[in-house]
């Protein structure tokens, strides 16, 4: 369903059309001297954060009024999610995807890196073997190996401009051992939006080999072009009986910081044996992160689409800025989703880009992280006002003419 289309329909759920408002995504909000993981790394250097994943705009200002009310209701007790909250959250799946989803089936989580260990440990034994295709966020690679579990990644390849999934190596790489596959969608670090028809492909591969799929869709709602998210449980009923989704309002509303994340288990039976994992180690969801997550999901569409319409802005000026400015920089294939850049710096043959870079006053992810070839890659965050953007551009411009 087109994006447009989706927020006409959330817009009549909400009750009518949503007043015209206007939200401020180009001042620069002082982050230095907060608690901010993203700021401290650079405390009192002249380096610019552009490497994870937490954008410099503040959160919508239904989540901030939401979160007023709670702190001024002043007692912070042990906290479930309350009616309203289930309301938000299935009404938000109906309209956005078109899922029918039973409130029974959310199992509530502080976190989707948490959600990534936690099925690992509770569908793969010691020794067994995970599936995930690499470049890829790199807790997909470690949650398997903090449990003594096997990581295998299969590699992405560029075919025609897009990252595709290379479905021979991907059928070599299934032993007896494997037992689950984890998908991130749309994809961090390449920004792909994965097609019906590949996450079809994907999850009739796990049927035939008896894999769990745990899609984290994280970034659905940071969709850039006009195409529409598919969680994989909507692609039938054999798929959805072995599927989990993970998903936030943290990545699309700027509240990481707030803990709040779910899976959706439809399956009973998995369900039941994805809770028993968690049992006595996952700590609770805190009482502000459920506001934040109902008033974000309920309340808060027009500053998604405000937000969006800047990511397209920033994106746009990055991918011209690299074409025109950046020689041996390379943005290889389109950017569908998310605030994340994945660019080829090869060429420049630097031995350690990150450091050659964070010299000249931008900091990036380094590449090889994602399980990429030391020195090929690095990736940069455009979730910033763009005047932010423009200083980190200028300055990595300033870092190639140097070497």
């Amino acid at each position: 369903m087109p994006e447009k289309i989706r927020a006409e329909l959330l817009r009549t759920w909400l009750g009518g059309p949503l007043q015209p408002m206007n939200f401020d995504f180009d001042t620069s909000i002082n982050r230095a001297g907060t608690d901010s993981q993203k700021w401290q790394k650079y405390a009192g250097r002249d380096i610019l954060p552009m490497w994870v994943a937490d954008m410099d705009f503040k959160t919508a200002p239904a989540i901030i009024d939401a979160l007023h009310r709670r702190v001024e209701h002043g007692v912070f007790g042990y906290a479930r999610p309350t009616k309203s909250t289930m309301d938000a959250m299935v009404a938000a799946m109906a309209t956005r995807y078109g899922w029918t989803v039973d409130p029974s089936w959310f199992v509530w989580l502080p976190g989707l890196v948490c959600g990534l260990n936690v099925t690992a440990q509770a569908f793969a034994e010691p020794g067994d073997e995970v599936l995930t295709l690499a470049p890829i966020y790199p807790p997909f690679m470690s949650a398997p190996k903090n449990s003594a579990r096997v990581s295998v990644s299969v590699n992405l390849v560029l075919k025609d401009g897009h990252w595709e999934i290379d479905w021979a190596a991907l059928e070599k790489a299934v032993t007896p051992r494997t037992k689950l596959f984890l998908l991130c969608s749309p994809h961090n670090p390449v920004a792909r939006v994965w097609r019906r028809e590949e996450l079809q492909r994907l999850g009739e591969f796990c049927v035939r080999h008896n894999l769990v799929l745990c899609s984290d869709e994280i970034h659905c709602d940071l969709i850039l072009d006009d195409l529409p998210h598919v969680p994989t449980a909507l692609l039938g009923d054999e798929i959805a009986k072995l599927s989990i989704t993970l998903m936030a309002p943290s990545k699309t509303y700027n509240i990481p910081g707030l803990g709040t994340s779910f899976a959706i288990i439809p399956d009973r039976a998995l369900r039941a044996q994805f809770v028993r994992a968690t049992a006595g180690i996952v700590a609770e969801v805190n009482t502000l992160g459920y506001d934040a997550c109902e008033a974000a999901y309920r309340d808060s569409e027009e500053w998604r689409q405000a937000l969006l319409s800047a990511l397209r802005g920033n994106r746009d000026y990055l991918l011209d800025f690299v074409t025109r400015e950046l020689p041996g920089v390379k943005v290889e294939a389109p950017i569908e989703a998310t605030y994340l850049a994945w660019l080829n710096v090869r060429a420049l043959n630097l031995s350690d880009p990150i450091a050659h870079f964070e010299k000249h006053g931008v900091g990036l992810s380094d590449g090889a992280y994602f399980g990429a070839q030391p020195g090929h890659y690095v990736r940069i965050n455009f979730g910033c006002p763009r005047a932010t953007l423009v200083e980190g551009l200028e300055r990595m411009k300033r870092a190639i003419a140097a070497i």
